[in-house]
């Protein structure tokens, strides 16, 4: 295992390499050696290497290859004529720690690789030439988290034919180009999307933020996902679980929605909770360009707060099955859009979604009591807002009410729920006491509480649908 030290400043090609002190000068040095698992490549801070750096040799599991970077100062740089980072046939690779710019190409290809760690790595101003971001193609194991993507031509990260994609903790922002999106995963599986921050605001392109083409068995949850012509595209698929992630300002077209599913092929077993969609167009869409025959099924969408839209919440054109229910609906946004031949045919069911109103009235807790409201305060019914990372991993697919819906006679709200709720007028409070929440549960945990159900109705509604969401605290009804 040795380290190898490249100085693009002190160095020279016909140094050893292997110390600080007589560093190589250039990537030629390094593609001249055959790299043995657990041989790592630094790069020194503040050195700027103007070619591109192939990588031809193969790590194992528990000795990956790394390309990584030392010493004190500002990232060393990787600018190219051609991709930052070029490789075929080599895997157990890690990259971190360094910055890639300007490139005619891409900033990392791989193709036909497996077990590749891309790790808290800068990328800018990329695809000049020919679109190109991160790019890998073919192959499995893939991870990227903690970097940065930032002004790049092309797919921020285009990942294809992979088994097994973990995008943790990353930031893109403005994915430029005719085709462009911030993150398109092709005929994937196995995927965790977490913890991103995806921002096409001020992207240069007619597309979105997160398109997924036929992924199987893949989780996007706690990401916030910013712009474009939609959020997140996940129109044919198996086993997608959307939870928890703040979706919002996306638009420009009749069509544009938040979470869009049911074009392109089959659909099935789609779990969509706990998402805050707010400040665009539709919400979810089970949609589809033409009369197209492709199966639409098990899709449950329930546990979301959907606010500030021009379009329905639920938009239901096309044949599918599933429901939607125990949603959180501002007063101003129509409840959903369904055929009436879905509805006809009972296969979509719309229950137990709640109206919140703008600008609540407060109310005593005594005036609550007296006054024929339908709801009252509940001991023990706390608000959480917040669930713990381990709470987040789990995909709820058989137990729809669970970890992530209306349980055990307790109402809780996402991550979401404190700005959302914040917005209208209705705080959460600071810590110093129990926030008690309305029960929302029904009878049957001995409550005397119902629930309360949006009707099929017509799609303009007045402020008076629906229940409202009512908070106790300090003795006040919020």
């Amino acid at each position: 295992m040795t380290i190898y030290y490249v100085n693009s400043v002190t160095g020279a090609n016909t140094n050893a390499g292997t110390t600080e002190d007589a560093p190589f000068a250039s990537f030629s040095a390094v593609e001249s050696l055959k790299l043995q698992p657990g041989d790592s490549v630094l790069l020194a801070a503040g050195s700027v290497f103007n070619d591109q750096l192939d990588l031809k040799y193969s790590g194992t599991v528990d000795a990956p290859i790394t390309i990584g970077s030392y010493g004190v100062g500002d990232a060393p740089v990787i600018h190219s004529p051609n991709d930052g980072i070029h490789s075929l046939y080599a895997s157990n690779i890690v990259i971190e720690d360094i910055t890639i710019s300007d490139t005619a190409g891409a900033a990392i290809y791989a193709g036909y690789v497996s077990n590749w760690t891309v790790r808290n790595v800068e990328v800018d101003h990329t695809g000049l030439s020919k679109s190109g971001s991160i790019t890998f193609r073919t192959g499995s194991n893939i991870t990227i988290e903690n970097s940065t993507i930032n002004d790049v031509n092309g797919d921020g990260i285009w990942i294809e034919k992979i088994t097994g994609v973990t995008l943790l903790n990353n930031t893109v922002t403005n994915a430029h180009g005719t085709a462009a999106d911030a993150v398109q995963l092709n005929d994937s599986s196995n995927i965790v999307i977490s913890g991103n921050h995806l921002d096409q605001t001020g992207a240069v392109t007619p597309k979105g933020v997160l398109t997924l083409v036929r992924p199987v068995d893949a989780v996007i949850e706690g990401n916030t996902i910013i712009g474009g012509g939609f959020g997140i595209s996940a129109q044919a698929g198996t086993n997608v679980a959307i939870h928890d992630n703040d979706i919002s300002g996306y638009g420009g077209y009749s069509w544009s929605y938040a979470v869009g599913l049911g074009d392109q092929g089959d659909t099935r077993n789609y779990d969509i909770s706990g998402n805050y969609i707010h400040d665009g167009a539709w919400g979810v869409s089970v949609s589809a360009a033409g009369t197209t025959t492709y199966i639409r099924e098990d899709i449950d969408i329930y546990g979301n707060f959907f606010d500030d839209l021009t379009q329905a919440a639920l938009k239901v054109d096309r044949p599918a099955s599933g429901s939607f229910h125990d949603n959180f609906i501002a007063s101003d946004v129509t409840p959903y859009s369904i055929s009436p031949s879905i509805i006809a045919a009972g296969t979509f069911p719309v229950s137990d979604n709640t109206i919140v109103e703008e600008g609540a009235t407060l109310a005593s807790a005594d005036s609550l009591v007296a006054a024929d409201a339908g709801l009252t305060s509940h001991d023990g019914s706390t608000l959480n807002f917040d669930k713990t990372a381990s709470d987040k991993s789990a995909v709820h697919h058989d137990d729809p009410v669970g970890e992530n819906g209306v349980s055990d006679g307790t109402l809780l709200l996402r991550h979401f729920a404190k700005a959302a709720f914040e917005k209208h007028g209705l705080p959460l409070g600071n810590g110093d006491h129990t926030t008690e929440v309305a029960d929302l549960a029904g009878p049957e945990n001995g409550s005397g509480l119902s629930h309360h159900e949006i009707e099929p109705q017509p799609l303009h509604h007045s402020h008076a649908d629906g229940p409202i969401v009512s908070i106790l605290q300090d003795d006040l009804l919020y």
